[in-house]
């Protein structure tokens, strides 16, 4: 599911313009994005939450060259999916859903 289609989707749910929906889902990104970078905690009941995870400086290797490289220290997005949606979709791979 892209953007888009999240934004059909919500415009065709709520009975509202694809304006109207875009605005809203383009709302909840941002403020999600928003409290990341403050590092808050953003915890979806039912859905899951996301975090930030540090990561330290490191040295890595460049496969096709092999040189080395500095990466710098930097913090990452980490979404852990809640029990109920992990629950949801086990098995929709495996039986083909």
């Amino acid at each position: 599911m892209t953007k888009r289609d999240l934004i059909r989707h919500v415009a065709d749910e709520l009975i509202v313009t694809r304006e109207d929906a875009r605005l809203i889902v383009s709302t909840v990104f941002e403020s999600i994005i928003g409290a990341l970078h403050q590092g808050e905690r953003v915890v979806i009941r039912g859905f899951g939450s996301f975090r930030l995870q540090y990561r330290p400086a490191r040295m890595a290797r460049i496969p096709v060259s092999g040189a080395k490289v500095k990466v710098p220290a930097g913090s990452v997005p980490k979404f852990s999916a809640s029990k109920r949606l992990r629950e949801a979709v086990s098995g929709a791979v495996a039986s083909g859903e």
